[in-house]
């Protein structure tokens, strides 16, 4: 068997790493487009916190969190010890006691099911402060223990060097799909590439990559723009914060990550300055002694999402020989490493860990296929 993924981002790369692992010949192709979303994420992985009432998406957000022990272990099988993650948990802020015990109670009956979120504890505004010290003295907070994140460049780079480690082949460039029938090959500068399955992982261009063999796939980009703030100290060990809202603060060995905008509507791929106004304005409210950060660079990558918000993977319709995952957008480095695992279990005929009729591509077209 020869497997051709088309996509290096965090599902191609887990995709390609567990099917070298099991011996399987494949074949690596990207065009190293810009904004690809797992090279600009700041990696939470926390979803039991999330009230989001779509069942499917939670059991694949917590299988892909409880997942990074099994991934972890095999990189450290394979001799990859450093892959970016760091479990030092999450501290969820409030200003409303109500709220944060009705949350506590959703993240503790949840434990039933998730030992992995570990304690789920209280914390007065003093102990709040004395976990995350940039942080203003009006908040309370949940602190999770379970709760991590995860450098995305890291861990693609740590998984594709594992994957060369079981010779995958890697190849620079644009693919193209072409089709006989329900058959679908690949084409790299005009000449065809050896493979007899292929597995598309191409995020927020997935609509590009299939129009060639007439699949409707309706994928849109978010962008999103994420600043990253120099501090003096080593910030390592200190916890994920989650405010109200969709921003976060991410500390990452000298540096606090802060995000991030949704912008569903946008012409390019720079940097904006009302961008940056937005982000730092939010970070700054919660936690205004970063004011004195440097601003060291901002990152700009585009979320995939379906029309229903949900992630899907699986075989394509209309094909025989197709398989792929998309739409995962804020979740990306939550459920990504999982998906892909999924992904090499379905393209080898194995069954997956979850039920592969919740999360079809037929969900999200509109019509079926032509």
């Amino acid at each position: 068997m020869n497997v051709i993924v088309i996509g290096n981002g965090i599902i191609g790369a887990s995709t390609a790493y567990h099917l070298a692992r099991q011996g399987i010949a494949v074949t690596l192709i990207d065009r190293e487009e810009r904004g690809r979303a797992t090279d600009a994420a700041a990696g939470i992985v926390a979803p039991w916190l999330s009230q989001r009432r779509n069942k499917p998406w939670y059991a694949l957000a917590k299988e892909g969190a409880k997942y990074y022990d099994v991934l972890r272990q095999m990189l450290q099988e394979d001799g990859i010890e450093q892959i970016g993650y760091a479990q030092n948990g999450v501290v969820r802020l409030y200003e409303d006691e109500k709220k944060r015990e009705k949350i506590k109670k959703l993240i503790i009956k949840r434990t039933e099911d998730a030992p992995e979120i570990g304690r789920c504890d209280t914390q007065n505004e003093r102990e709040t402060l004395e976990r995350f010290p940039y942080l203003d003295e009006r908040f309370i907070s949940l602190f999770v223990t379970g709760g991590a994140r995860v450098d995305g460049k890291q861990l693609r780079s740590a998984l594709l060097e594992a994957a060369r480690r079981y010779h995958l082949k890697e190849l620079i460039g644009d693919a193209k799909l072409h089709r006989k029938g329900q058959e679908v090959f690949v084409t790299l500068n005009g000449e065809r590439v050896e493979g007899d399955r292929i597995v598309i992982a191409t995020g927020a261009w997935a609509a590009e990559t299939f129009a060639s063999i007439e699949v409707p796939f309706p994928v849109r980009g978010q962008k999103a723009q994420i600043a990253h703030l120099q501090v003096a100290e080593d910030v390592s060990h200190l916890p994920v914060v989650m405010p109200d809202g969709n921003h976060y603060i991410v500390p990452q060995d000298d540096r606090i990550i802060c995000g991030a905008t949704h912008e569903d509507e946008y012409t390019n791929l720079n940097v904006t300055a009302g961008g940056v106004h937005s982000i730092l304005d939010k970070a700054f409210t919660v936690a205004p002694k970063l004011e004195e950060a440097t601003l060291l660079e901002v990152r700009v990558g585009v979320r995939p999402h379906t029309p229903t918000y949900s992630v899907v993977y699986g075989t394509v319709p209309s094909t025989n020989n197709v398989w792929t995952a998309n739409g995962l957008g804020a979740s990306g480095l939550t459920v990504g490493p999982f998906v892909g695992a999924e992904l090499a279990r379905l393209v080898l005929g194995e069954q997956p860990v979850l039920p592969k009729e919740h999360y079809t591509i037929e969900s999200i077209q509109e019509g079926g296929i032509v």
